[in-house]
């Protein structure tokens, strides 16, 4: 979604489940506004309370919508996640077009890229991009414009999202969690953003991470306070490319067992 808007809106990894909630990019053109979904991906094989309230979420969000995109990864195998997906996909009578991602890997690193083209039946198109080096994806946005409805702007023009600044910091600082920390630790986390204040260059935030164990608070800190130094950073970094400000990040672990209750 990032790359069919223009610009970064939601956490990207390469771990599942990186994505908690529906949210809304918007692209304005001429030939009118699309207001792209982006949904949690579906995890079958756990049965925790984090996964059901995603599931959820993905459920809810399918509703109402004119036109489904499913985007899949050549590089990965049909497994029990892609059926579940498939099966919701195949109960929508919307039009739905395919999207195989990944497409200018080398032909050894997307072995699966014939057990997703078989799957073409099921869809009204097929399309294969280039998601990260936006390659391919002008084609894709040019046939959704044919296939969506006319209606009035659901966004002012200026607009890129649903999600408040609150959300979308949060959101940089949990995609950091995922890429700087292993196992379950990333899944235990919750990013809350308390505090922004403006200062002309400047811009302060207070945020804290929650999470559900003591242990994984001791993880997340690490020795002498590596760990989380390391997560500020690096968040602090995309945040000072993104707002062109000094960015100054107070970031607190704290253990609160119920925050995936909140989520719903």
């Amino acid at each position: 979604m990032n790359t069919l808007v223009g610009t970064k809106i939601s956490a990207v990894t390469h771990k599942p489940q990186t994505t908690r909630q529906a949210i809304h990019g918007v692209l304005n053109r001429p030939e009118g506004q699309i207001i792209f979904v982006d949904t949690p991906g579906v995890f079958k094989n756990a049965g925790g309370a984090l996964t059901k309230t995603l599931t959820k979420t993905v459920e809810e969000s399918l509703e109402g919508v004119d036109v489904i995109l499913y985007v899949v990864d050549p590089t990965r195998a049909i497994g029990p996640e892609e059926r579940a997906t498939l099966a919701m996909v195949r109960k929508i009578e919307q039009p739905k077009i395919l999207v195989i991602n990944k497409i200018d890997m080398p032909e050894r690193d997307k072995p699966f890229l014939e057990d997703y083209r078989a799957l073409a039946d099921e869809f009204t198109s097929v399309f294969e991009l280039a998601a990260l080096r936006a390659r391919h994806v002008e084609p894709l946005i040019e046939y959704l414009y044919t296939l969506l409805p006319k209606g009035e702007p659901a966004y002012p023009e200026e607009q890129k999202t649903n999600i408040t600044d609150h959300v979308w910091i949060a959101e940089i600082i949990r995609e950091k969690i995922f890429l700087l920390t292993e196992q379950e630790v990333p899944y235990s986390t919750h990013v809350e953003v308390d505090e922004t204040e403006d200062r002309n260059e400047h811009l302060v935030i207070t945020a804290r991470i929650l999470t559900t164990e003591p242990r994984y608070k001791k993880m997340l800190i690490g020795h002498g306070g590596k760990k989380i130094k390391e997560i500020g950073m690096a968040a602090r970094r995309e945040l000072e490319a993104s707002t062109n400000k000094k960015i100054y990040l107070d970031l607190q672990v704290e253990v609160d067992a119920h925050w995936v209750e909140r989520l719903g």
